[in-house]
């Protein structure tokens, strides 16, 4: 599907498998983020903690961090994880977690974009649930997710396991 860069030129979106390469690109979506809630920075100096969570990702086979790109610029991304589990007769889950859009870009269809390719990813994976979680605080994205199918079905809870990481 075509999405229009900042020289509103008409350039494909393409949706891929994240690279380590891609990491810089990923964390900058982060960073992007107004919520600003997970301390996310692009200092060097936590390159290697990015660099090691990326290898942890990439060496679970229930795991994928996807990219979408607009010519050689990351626009978004997502990470989907399949979850087994037993309940409804063993049927197996993916979540989606983790989605950004350059916040410069939103309202274009990539968000749209992303999530269809999970769809697509999560039932090429045998998964029978689709489920994401989002911030009490994103009301648009909320909107955006219902108008996508999704539904409002349960109500979360995480408790911070590691209070040494600032």
């Amino acid at each position: 599907m075509p999405m229009p860069n900042d020289a509103a030129e008409a350039e494909p979106l393409v949706i891929r498998p994240a690279e380590a390469a891609d990491l810089t690109g990923i964390v900058s979506l982060f960073v992007d983020d107004e919520t600003g809630g997970h301390g996310d920075s692009l200092d060097p100096a936590l390159g290697p903690l990015y660099q090691a969570a990326f290898a942890r990702i990439e060496a679970s086979p229930n795991d994928t961090v996807f990219v979408a790109v607009l010519g050689a610029r990351i626009v978004g991304t997502y990470q989907l994880t399949f979850v087994p589990t037993i309940v409804h007769r063993g049927r197996l889950r993916a979540m989606v977690e983790s989605v950004h859009v350059d916040s410069r870009l939103r309202s274009r269809g990539i968000g749209a974009a992303m999530m269809r390719h999970a769809e697509a990813a999560a039932r090429a994976g045998g998964a029978g649930i689709l489920q994401l979680t989002s911030n009490k605080k994103r009301l648009d994205a909320h909107r955006f997710y219902e108008r996508l199918g999704f539904a409002k079905s349960h109500e979360g809870f995480k408790m911070d396991l590691d209070t040494d990481t600032p």
